[in-house]
């Protein structure tokens, strides 16, 4: 019985090795725009009246975090616009809604002067609240403006104490204007509830949580996320996919962003030419709580009936992202005249997905979904995987047959080699 698992377990690896080789499901984006201006960040710091408690290398968490400061600021990259915002640095008081407003430009983002920036951050002594949705979304007006890369840089000490105002929610709400801001947050404090929200915070721009506890972890992962700001990026396209092929945004090569709502379907639509390989791809984020038995499809179809679907899911609620792919070859026309063989045929895409949320959840603004769209020469030798009429629906199925029969056969064949051995002994 374990022998049989093994060669079934074998078997069905080759048939996923196959499946991968014929079928692959990533794409290759097509160039795209680059970063015009200077990339821009905010260092969003929390000096509340926390960061007093001493336990970051013997010293207090605002002298670890006024070191760190001083560090990153010599080491900013000089193509990089730098500014600094504070939450909780002046009023020390206990009417929350004063404390909630507690939030102001120290530096403004701009062209660095090492010696100013480093003067106003001497300045700061630990004060009040922890307004960290206020901060986050004053740090968005600041980063206002142009195409350049943009990020947030978030250190704190704790959760943010000036609820209902959800510093996820925001957060959601920032990436859902389609501005192309990063928040990568920085927690001082090992503590489960905090880890969480920052966690929430940045995955929902597509930035990183980091836990830190020494000065020189917190100088170093500032310096790298200020470095990273300053490597070139493509920025996606924001589109808005339509509820019907026919009302379809028509999309050129390139990265592209819409938001999904939780089982909701959109569609764009792609010009391929004969002769031409139509290649996309899509991602799709769970940037929130939701139920498990979830998924991605991805379908491409055209009025002639030509259609490939390719899906993806994840049940255990362990996947932030879903991803799938797929390739749509055009065959040249033989025997046509040149009008013929250069006009192009609409090629209809529809993203998919089958995400649900506990009622607790809010459903808008819809997920983040990043989709990649190339078209190229179409292959010409047999070798590739195209070339076998890849979704032309009977090919399939006739690869698929052949396969199964084939690994029936050598099941078979090595059953009853097996008995006869067994016998014999």
């Amino acid at each position: 019985m374990i022998t049989r698992k093994r060669l079934a377990a074998r078997a069905c690896g080759l048939l996923a090795a196959l499946a991968v080789g014929l079928f692959p499901a990533s794409a290759t984006a097509a160039d795209g725009p680059t970063a015009k201006e200077p990339p821009k960040v905010d260092l969003v710091l929390d000096v509340s009246g926390s960061m007093r408690a001493n336990d970051i290398d013997g010293q207090s968490r605002m002298a670890a975090a006024k070191q760190a400061f001083n560090e990153v600021i010599d080491a900013v990259p000089g193509e990089v616009r730098l500014g600094i915002r504070t939450l909780g640095a002046t009023y020390p008081g206990e009417d929350k809604a004063l404390g909630c407003k507690d939030t102001k430009q120290l530096y403004p983002v701009g062209p660095l002067n090492r010696t100013e920036a480093k003067t106003a951050v001497a300045t700061l002594a630990p004060t009040g609240w922890t307004p960290i949705g206020p901060a986050l979304l004053a740090a968005a007006q600041d980063l206002d403006g142009g195409d350049g890369t943009k990020r947030i840089v978030l250190i704190t000490d704790g959760e943010d104490t000036c609820a209902p105002l959800d510093p996820c929610e925001v957060a959601r709400d920032i990436a859902a204007k389609g501005i192309h801001l990063v928040i990568d947050t920085l927690g001082l404090v090992p503590d489960a509830k905090i880890r969480a929200q920052l966690t929430c915070i940045a995955e929902a721009t597509g930035g990183t949580y980091t836990s830190v506890q020494h000065t020189a972890e917190l100088s170093g992962r500032v310096k790298q996320l200020v470095d990273r700001a300053a490597e070139p990026v493509v920025n996606p396209v924001a589109t808005e996919g339509a509820k019907q092929c026919a009302n379809a945004p028509v999309l050129k090569p390139g990265l592209y962003s819409d938001r999904e709502t939780f089982g909701e379907h959109r569609w764009y639509r792609v010009d391929v030419r004969p002769g031409q390989e139509l290649r996309a791809s899509v991602s799709i984020a769970a940037d929130r709580a939701v139920n498990n038995d979830y998924g991605l499809l991805l379908r491409a179809t055209t009025l002639h009936g030509r259609e490939i679907v390719r899906g993806s899911e994840a049940g255990d609620g362990r996947t932030d992202v879903l991803s799938t792919g797929l390739r749509y070859p055009k065959a040249e026309v033989d025997g046509a005249d040149d009008a013929a063989k250069e006009a192009p045929e609409t090629v209809c895409i529809q993203v998919s997905n089958s995400f649900s949320a506990p009622a607790s959840v809010k459903t808008t603004p819809g997920m983040p979904v990043e989709l990649t769209v190339d078209v190229v020469d179409g292959p010409d030798g047999a070798s590739d995987a195209a070339a076998f009429g890849l979704g032309r629906g009977w090919w399939l199925l006739a690869v698929l047959a052949l396969i199964g029969l084939a690994a029936g056969v050598v099941w078979g064949w090595i059953s009853r080699w097996r008995i006869s051995v067994w016998r014999t002994n």
